[in-house]
């Protein structure tokens, strides 16, 4: 299968950076039967943990984290990539982002098993359309 890449609506929620709380939030969600295409969560610092959430269905998932009192950021894009794993498989996307000049926030990657990989790209600020472009989205 190829290397497929495409725009995933986000969401973040800020929570304490205390064991358990970034599960109290999925808990909320799974009990919603809302699906996550992918999940990042991150220490900021302070005492405080940002939750990243990309739902496979956007107006569930913000239904369902709305009666749950879930205090949501504004609405994100990212870059859902998946593949088939192989050598070089990371390389081959970044690459075409840098030489676009696309600068990225952050990016995670992970072998998914059964010999596929998976990674999530945020671009910079206002560096989405380079981006999309580069990958042809």
């Amino acid at each position: 299968m190829a290397t497929k890449a495409k725009l995933v609506d986000y969401w973040y929620v800020t929570v304490d950076d205390q064991p358990g709380s970034a599960l109290r939030v999925l808990e909320r969600l799974k009990g919603a039967k809302v699906n996550l295409l992918a999940y990042h969560a991150f220490p900021l610092g302070g005492g405080r943990a940002q939750v990243d959430l990309a739902p496979q269905k956007p107006e569930g998932f913000l239904k369902a984290a709305a009666a749950a009192g879930l205090a949501l950021s504004a609405g994100k894009k990212a870059i859902l990539v998946s593949g088939d794993d192989k050598v070089g498989a990371v390389h081959d996307m970044l690459a075409k982002l840098a030489a676009a000049g696309v600068n990225m926030h952050a990016g995670s990657a992970t072998a998914a098993g059964s010999g596929r990989f998976g990674m999530i790209l945020w671009p910079k600020s206002g560096e989405l359309d380079k981006a999309k472009a580069a990958l042809g989205l």
